[in-house]
């Protein structure tokens, strides 16, 4: 697996600055940029200012800060995964249909778990069947299209791909969990590490959702909870809960007609 950040949003701490700083000040836009360029506002109020954004939820200006990656040799299994997430992200995928593979053996990802089971042998003889078939189906004159056709999950493919910070956020709260698959939460990891290279400012934030900078506390299964390695040090959500109603002034109740009726005034007392 290779991931690399080929290119990100020039001053990208500048731009989500003068982004939340529009939504609060009286200012314009313009007025911003040109504090922001005359050296006006240090680099450590800019990161002070963003990092106390980012813990109110507000995330709409993070859209504007854009990352590319080149991403190589990940399987077909993965990239099945990875298309699910389908806001603020693009992707170009090497195609099976117009690309012939003509090596004699092609290349697979095999998973640590078959070796582990001693099946490595027999996960790499099936592996190369498929491969002889491929290579029969080319020479016999199917279109790749067709031949492709054998050609397991545990293919290579290659994307280039480009995701916005807001999106970022949440592909690692999902996919940096213990729980995704061993190879996207590699290939995320590596993401988050490209990116602690140039704006380690932004990476911090780039957790499993249990991550101090994102909820704090898992919202996973309690047995899963249980099995994960760092529930020792982060909280399950029905340990909140419990404190709640052992602590909190009252139990939560279900609303009111009073209270829908409240919400739905246009103006309220």
């Amino acid at each position: 697996m290779e991931v690399k950040l080929i290119d990100y949003a020039t001053a990208p701490l500048e731009k989500l600055y003068a982004a939340f700083r529009t939504c609060y000040s009286s200012e314009t836009p313009i007025e911003i940029w040109n504090k922001i360029k005359a050296g006006n506002i240090s680099q450590e109020r800019i990161r002070e200012f963003i990092s106390e954004r980012l813990k109110t939820g507000h995330t709409s200006p993070l859209e504007q800060v854009v990352f590319w990656f080149a991403i190589a040799g990940v399987s077909r299994s993965l990239s099945h995964q990875l298309v699910r997430h389908r806001v603020g992200i693009s992707f170009e995928q090497q195609s099976q249909r117009y690309v012939k593979f003509n090596k004699n053996r092609l290349s697979f990802v095999i998973p640590e778990s078959w070796r582990r089971a001693g099946l490595e042998a027999e996960f790499e003889s099936f592996m190369d069947r498929c491969s002889q078939l491929y290579a029969k189906a080319l020479a016999a004159g199917l279109p790749a299209e067709d031949a492709r056709f054998v050609l397991p999950n545990a293919a290579p493919t290659n994307f280039h791909l480009m995701v916005n910070f807001a999106e970022l956020l949440h592909i690692g709260d999902v996919r940096l969990c213990v729980r995704a698959q061993w190879e996207i939460r590699r290939m995320v990891a590596l993401m988050r590490r490209e990116i602690k290279q140039v704006v380690p400012e932004l990476a911090v934030f780039i957790q499993p959702k249990c991550g101090e900078n994102r909820m704090g506390y898992c919202d996973e299964s309690f047995e899963d909870w249980r099995k994960c390695p760092l529930g020792k040090v982060r909280p399950h959500k029905s340990v909140l809960f419990e404190l709640y109603d052992r602590y909190g002034k009252e139990k939560l109740k279900s609303l009111s007609d009073e209270e829908y009726r409240a919400i739905e005034e246009k103006e309220q007392l």
